[in-house]
């Protein structure tokens, strides 16, 4: 008998729900296994699929996404050992998880926090709400690669914008291993889209791109490529997320500023009745 030939995986990208090869067929070799290489114009389809999916995804009720938020905490608790074996360690996926739960409860309650009624000088009533910003382009940090990730997807998404992630090219297999976690957690299709492979050939298209709102630098360590990357944003007036200091604490309590952060603030007047 001939002895057994292993297959290796290939982790695809993951654009509009799906899991697509790069359409340039390009991958490379990451702990024995094969990722994607994400192309320019992938960079470009993710954004399709992520403008597609604002629609729905900001008009659906808060109750709505803070559950499926809640689901992904569930499904990531329920693949612990597969993301320990992928050499994160098991403090850092439990920590993953609360972190889930901490951004699900306040789906419901930044409306309240962040909006509310405002004095006014005449016979009105003038009522602020936060509405999301609309598709963020976010390059993730290289560590903490699961808490790390999970703290810049989950602020964006649950105040109801989508999301295009440059996953960092150097620990990738936990970011396509969550976009696993999240196709089976019930999140409608481009709410999040996950790219893998260089930063430096995705992040300008994204930074560039007319239909991105908003660009989270967070794992952006090149202080050359931050600068280029915020020039390219200037274009339509993107709002723009400057890098995460390297010490930064991410396991730390986050607060409300990256949930803030990427927030509209929407007015309305309205006459009083006699």
């Amino acid at each position: 008998m001939s002895e057994r030939v292993a297959v290796r995986k290939t982790y695809k990208l993951f654009i509009g729900g799906k899991f697509p090869r790069s359409e340039s067929g390009r991958s490379y070799l990451v702990q024995s296994s094969n990722v994607s290489l994400a192309s320019r114009k992938d960079a470009r389809d993710a954004v399709v699929a992520a403008r597609a999916a604002v629609k729905g995804w900001a008009g659906a009720t808060a109750y709505n996404r803070g559950q499926i938020l809640y689901r992904a905490a569930e499904m990531l608790e329920g693949r612990r050992e597969q993301f320990v074996a992928l050499g994160v360690p098991g403090d850092e996926v439990d920590a993953a998880v609360d972190r889930w739960v901490w951004y699900a409860g306040w789906s419901d309650k930044l409306p309240q926090v962040y909006g509310g009624a405002n004095p006014v000088a005449g016979p009105y009533f003038n009522l602020s709400s936060p509405e999301p910003t609309g598709v963020v382009a976010v390059v993730a940090p290289e560590r903490p690669a699961l808490l790390g990730l999970v703290s810049v997807i989950a602020p964006a998404i649950v105040t109801g914008n989508t999301v295009v992630v440059a996953a960092s090219p150097t620990e990738p297999l936990a970011a396509v291993t969550l976009a696993e976690v999240l196709a089976t957690s019930d999140l409608p299709g481009g709410v999040v889209n996950i790219l893998t492979g260089r930063i430096t050939e995705t992040a300008p298209t994204l930074a560039a791109h007319m239909d991105v709102n908003a660009i989270d630098l967070t794992g952006v360590t090149d202080a050359e490529l931050a600068a280029d990357l915020e020039v390219r944003a200037a274009e339509n007036l993107k709002r723009v997320l400057r890098p995460t200091p390297a010490d930064h604490d991410w396991s730390a309590d986050p607060g409300l500023a990256r949930m803030t952060n990427l927030l509209e603030t929407k007015t309305v007047w309205h006459p009083k009745g006699v």
